[in-house]
């Protein structure tokens, strides 16, 4: 909180001045403290904020997965898990609701297996359902199209390119397939992807929260936790973003100043990454912490947690900028 900083502040300060009086002070010594004051100074809105809950509903829900905001209607849309996360079982559902939280319908859209990634392009709303991703138009809630991807295990998150094209990732397979102009094929396949799970397209990059590599099918374990990394679309080349393994990631969303908000579904943890790849942990929860929606203008986090069934929004402190 503010008194520990400010402490922190009045101690950092007192040395330099003792540094100054000192002859024998090395010049980098005294540039290192000015560094770390100045570094502070820039994150002081972070380091001072906490985040702040709005409200929570969990009534009726049941292994909420994914929530993902669409600018263009105004409202929230939020995966149903229900069952299994691989049964095809025919009752998961997708919710629709307001950003001050108001439930406008619980299941405005159901029959689905086992909903989780949740995308928008032009009006039409993309569900991953294990192995299918399925096209809903969003003024309707009619369904569209239904895209059935043959070999796959468990599709996880989907993401949207600016001209349209969906990619969706299977962690089991460690797979990522696009669709693009009605065609389906495979963008790539390997354990280079780590089991990639949450996914978002800027621009001509796509970024992946991997679940992490020595995987296990009987338990979703690994043996080394995921990296959050980019992929340069035309070129496919990977690059680590995180440069040690960062946890079995889920969701994946830009912060509105450069970095990235990123959940740990087994670990609980919500996280914040830079463009360069610190990592700074913004809150922590038992497991189940899944694919969220962020709001950069309004600093509004809506994060779901699929084992105790709830979507929590939160006003969010200001970003680390470094």
């Amino acid at each position: 909180g503010v008194p520990h900083v400010g402490l922190t502040i009045a101690v950092l300060l007192r040395i330099l001045l003792l540094e100054n009086t000192t002859s024998g002070a090395s010049k980098m010594h005294r540039t290192c403290l000015l560094t770390l004051l100045f570094t502070i100074f820039l994150n002081l809105p972070a380091l001072a904020e906490d985040d702040k809950e709005l409200w929570k509903l969990t009534e009726g829900f049941d292994g909420p997965e994914s929530a993902y905001y669409d600018v263009a209607s105004g409202h929230l849309f939020l995966s149903h898990v229900a069952g299994g996360g691989d049964e095809k079982d025919g009752i998961g559902w997708i919710s629709k609701l307001t950003l001050d939280g108001q439930l406008v319908e619980l299941k405005w859209f159901d029959g689905l297996n086992s909903p989780k990634g949740l995308r928008s392009h032009d009006g039409t709303l993309w569900v991953s359902d294990i192995d299918r991703i399925i096209a809903i138009d969003i003024a309707t809630g009619n369904q569209l199209k239904e895209v059935q991807i043959q070999g796959a295990a468990f599709l996880n998150d989907l993401a949207i390119g600016p001209t349209g094209t969906v990619y969706v990732a299977d962690m089991v397979q460690s797979a990522i397939y696009q669709y693009k102009d009605d065609e389906l094929s495979l963008f790539d396949k390997g354990e280079h992807l780590e089991h990639p799970n949450g996914l978002l397209v800027v621009k001509d990059t796509l970024y992946v929260g991997a679940w992490g590599t020595g995987f296990h099918p009987d338990d979703f374990s690994t043996d080394i936790l995921g990296h959050f990394y980019s992929i340069d679309i035309p070129s496919k080349k990977k690059t680590l973003i995180t440069t040690k393994p960062t946890g079995h990631l889920d969701g994946v969303e830009i912060d509105g100043k450069g970095g990235f908000i990123v959940t740990d579904w087994v670990n609980g943890k919500l996280f914040h990454i830079t463009s360069k790849g610190t990592v700074t942990i913004l809150q922590e929860y038992e497991k189940g912490v899944a694919d969220h929606a962020y709001v950069p203008s309004k600093r509004l986090l809506l994060l779901p947690h699929m084992m105790n069934n709830t979507l929590t929004a939160f006003r969010m402190r200001r970003m680390p900028r470094r």
